[in-house]
């Protein structure tokens, strides 16, 4: 089922925070603010009055939204107490008067009949637009508007605190070192979930005012991308599995007649059938797996079943279609009935990087159809791509191709250290066709960390030269391009950091147990979201890599609500409790912080790090463990538990069936307990 299901009210119009609209009817109902000299204000944006955003539930059942026009804010909630029954509030701090336009949700059948019932806290005026809406309008000297569409005055009596506090109550909660990042974590997926225009699909785009032209957006009502699509779908497993699944599918539902994920896909410019993304989906897919349950006994298989085929299909046509220079993986363009296809500019954006300087001198390749770079960060992400799938396929009982996998990825670090290290440099650096390594350098020449590649004593050389202030270390680190290249200008991929690129290096690192580095990274990356929420409630497309620059400004290229913005959070999240093809990692960051309320298959999944660590499942205490102790490798079962301590101090380790066992930590120490 697709979560969220695309019936009964929502906020599904992509064009308005303050509107929710019927599904089945059409019906849309939008607040608008009316001002002291008769003018209606509705078209609020993150740069025309969004000023805060409350929680929202997937499925619409909360939803609470404050704006700003002038000196005059607008508090506004909607709720929905039983099926088909909307009941809205909304609160005036200031000069101004309620309004109610009623219409049709664009691309809605012009509506089935329905008649709706109405109720009001205070007498309302009804006038016809001349775009054919109904406007009721609330006295204006009315500052706390109750209404209600599809119930009676009774519903009136909606206890919307109550509502709010169950609401929040079962999200996903944060405090201590992670403050309340998983207010954004959250609001960044389900305020940007909305309905496409043909009401056939509910869709997740990374961002409303990105894909709507009507809130200064670059498509038409809606737009899909490719990695950004796969990110938002990892993101939302700790939400709802079945709305991480509904993610997924919108974009694998695009996979093109060439077999691969495309760049882009929207209402206006249809699909781009000429390039693909990064390869970051079977990663995505994989982790998100894993994080659904704690053992394959429990897990979500469906998120893995259907999209299997898909995901290998994908993987198999980049070395079909993607050869470039030196037999490598090059990013490229096919040529179409596309005028803007097989151009520089195609190619660069199927990086994912538009105008990141690592391909301001790059010319395309008609023969291959690719740019004349093999490109570090394509070849590690196949790699990990490689893994990730044989993984999949041991889990889908599928021995041969999962060996087909591994001997791929065992070529792929092999051809990886015979391109595209540079010795006397110390680390992976991107291949010109000449021979030559290019010059640019960015967080991509980490990303073998990820598939692998480097042994040890290499990574560790390789992160030390690379993560140094000059280069991609400095504060805040990971700039998406080294701070000392000629083409640094701290704008858009040209300097700033992106919540992707930092997310694929740090779980690159952790493969190396580099926690020092890990630990630093992730405290400044979310100190700075955290910053951006707690302050202006913002999750952005992208974040400064210089504190003297401003990010606010439309033409600073950096979008306000990015769903993609929030791995800055799940990174830090992810000190706490991890997901991993070996078992669950659970840790003590250091500093107080608590995180509560991640959906699992077997229940609400929370983990508090105080004087002790605890681990508990529905308030049950599944692990109990000093600050020094890091558990890895956790597993639990339907009758036993598993899991490697490391550390010294005295655990208590809950067994299923109930009740716990001590357990004495020293060193490294393999656990198994049965019921």
């Amino acid at each position: 089922m697709i979560q969220p299901v695309p019936a009964d009210w929502n906020t599904w119009d992509v064009q308005y925070h303050t509107a929710a609209a019927h599904l089945p009817s059409g019906t849309r109902v939008r607040v608008a603010l009316g001002t002291p000299d008769g003018a209606l204000v509705d078209d609020f944006t993150w740069r025309r009055g969004l000023e805060r955003l409350g929680h929202h539930t997937v499925d619409g059942e909360y939803a609470e939204v404050t704006v700003r026009h002038e000196e005059t804010l607008l508090r506004l909630v909607f709720a929905r107490p039983r099926p088909d029954v909307l009941c809205g509030l909304a609160e005036l701090d200031g000069a101004g008067s309620v309004h109610l336009i009623v219409d049709t949700l664009p691309g809605a059948p012009a509506g089935d009949g329905v008649e709706w019932p109405y109720a009001f806290s205070a007498p309302v005026t009804a006038e016809v637009t001349d775009a054919g809406a109904r406007r009721l309008s609330f006295p204006p000297d009315a500052k706390a508007c109750r209404f209600v569409v599809g119930g009676d005055e009774g519903d009136l009596a909606f206890d919307f605190d109550a509502a709010r506090e169950r609401a929040e109550s079962a999200a996903i909660g944060s405090s201590g070192w992670l403050g309340r990042s998983a207010e954004g974590y959250q609001r960044a997926l389900t305020w940007n979930t909305v309905i496409r225009s043909d009401l056939g699909r509910v869709i997740t785009p990374t961002s409303r005012d990105f894909v709507s032209q009507a809130r200064d957006g670059f498509y038409g009502t809606w737009a899909l991308h490719g990695w950004d699509t796969f990110f938002c779908g990892l993101a939302a497993t700790w939400i709802d599995h079945d709305y991480s699944r509904g993610i997924y599918d919108q974009i694998l539902e695009q996979i093109t007649p060439g077999g691969f994920v495309p760049n882009r896909v929207s209402d206006e410019r249809g699909r781009t059938d000429d390039r693909s993304q990064p390869p970051v989906g079977a990663y995505t897919m994989l982790k998100s797996y894993l994080s659904t349950g704690l053992s394959d006994e429990t897990r979500d298989r469906r998120l893995l079943a259907d999209a299997y085929p898909l995901l290998l299909g994908w993987h198999d046509w980049w070395t079909r279609a993607r050869r470039g220079p030196h037999g490598a993986l090059a990013y490229g363009s096919d040529p179409t009935d596309d005028p803007k296809s097989a151009t520089v500019d195609s190619t660069r954006r199927e990086s994912g990087l538009d105008d990141s300087p690592m391909y301001d001198e790059i010319q395309y390749d008609p023969r291959t159809h690719t740019m004349d770079l093999a490109d570090v960060g394509l070849n590690a992400l196949h790699a990990v791509d490689s893994e990730a799938l044989a993984l999949i396929a041991d889990r889908l009982a599928n021995a041969g191709t999962a060996a087909r996998l591994r001997a791929e990825l065992a070529e792929a670090g092999r051809r990886m250290d015979e391109v595209f290290w540079d010795e006397d440099a110390g680390h992976y650096r991107n291949r010109r066709a000449d021979g030559t390594f290019d010059v640019h350098l960015a967080p991509t020449m980490l990303w073998p960390l990820l598939a692998r590649i480097p042994d040890p004593d290499r990574a560790r050389r390789m992160v030390d030269t690379l993560l140094v202030p000059e280069l991609l270390g400095g504060s805040p680190p990971l700039p998406s391009v080294s701070r000392s290249d000629p083409g640094y200008n701290r704008h858009y991929c040209r300097g700033r950091v992106w919540g992707p690129h930092a997310f694929l290096v740090v779980e690159g690192l952790r493969r190396y147990e580099m926690d020092d580095r890990v630990r630093q990274i992730v405290d400044e990356l979310l100190a700075i979201f955290r910053l951006e929420w707690e302050q202006h409630s913002h999750v952005h497309e992208n974040y400064f890599s210089d504190p003297e620059e401003d990010i606010h400004p439309f033409a600073a290229r950096s979008d306000f609500l990015m769903g993609w913005g929030n791995l800055l959070a799940y990174l830090a999240m992810q000190e706490l409790v991890d997901a991993r093809p070996g078992g669950w990692r659970f840790a003590h960051p250091g500093r107080p912080a608590e995180l509560t309320n991640l959906v699992l298959t077997e229940g609400k999944l929370s983990v508090v790090a105080a004087d002790r660590l605890l681990v508990t499942l529905d308030g049950a205490v599944l692990l109990d463990a000093p600050p020094e102790v890091v558990v890895e490798d956790y597993t639990r079962t339907a009758d036993s538990v598993r899991a490697v301590l490391r550390g010294s101090g005295r655990v208590l380790i809950g067994v299923p069936g109930g009740g716990t066992v001590e357990v004495a930590a020293e060193g490294r120490t393999p656990v198994e307990l049965t019921s």
